[in-house]
This record gives C-alpha cells, structure tokens and sequence, in this order.
C-alpha cells in the first residue's frame, strides 16, 4: 500500500469510526421532547460524515470531488453544534461528549483544508 492509499484508508476509516462512536453516544441520551430531535440530527449529521466522504472518494471529476466534500465538511462542522447542544440538554454527558466534539472539529479543519485545495 503507497503512502497516499494509506491516508485515504486511514481518512475512511476515522470518519467511519467517528459515525459508529455518534451512534454509541447516541443511545446513552435519555430520550425526551428537548433531547429526541438532537438525537436525530446529530446521528443523521454524524454518520453522513463517512457516507459523503466515501462518496467524495469515488467522485468522478474534480468538481464532483470538492462538492462532496464540501458537504463533509458541512455535516461535520453540524456535527459539532449538536453535540454542543446535547451537552447543554444532558450535562452529565459532557465528558463523553467533549472528545467527540474535538474530533467533529478536527474532522471539519481537514475537510476545510482538502476543500480549499482542489481547484
């Protein structure tokens, strides 16, 4: 394996493991009127984030590429606000939920960096 396939395994599989951590934070909010709707964002957000970045990876020209991944970064910035506001909802998740916030962070300013390279 070249050193360029590795880091885009290496990518696939972060953000692949970064949807499956979301889905296990997920499923310790209790549920109610405030938390069930953050619920739902927050997994749509956080397992679209490997989907659209997959996609981004079989893109089929350049500009299919940075549209893709445009949305990457778009859904892992949103990922990041919603664990915010599920940590306001639950504080008691705030531990768990602060090193899942740092990694939608640094998943946004890679993605933000890859998107204003392509041309």
């Amino acid at each position: 394996m070249t050193q360029k396939d590795n880091r885009k395994y290496d990518l696939e599989e972060r953000t692949a493991k970064f949807g499956e951590d979301i889905i296990k934070f997920c499923k310790k909010i209790p549920r109610g009127p405030i938390t069930d709707p953050l619920i739902t964002q927050l997994v749509k957000a956080g397992t679209s984030v490997g989907a659209n970045y997959c996609e981004a990876d079989d893109a089929e020209s350049k500009k299919d590429f940075k549209h893709k991944i445009g949305i990457v970064k778009k859904e892992s910035r949103e990922s990041k606000h919603f664990i915010r506001m599920i940590i306001i909802a639950v504080p008691e998740l705030k531990e768990e939920g602060q090193p899942l916030k740092q990694e939608a962070k640094e998943l946004n300013l890679i993605f933000n960096s890859i998107f204003r390279k392509v041309k």
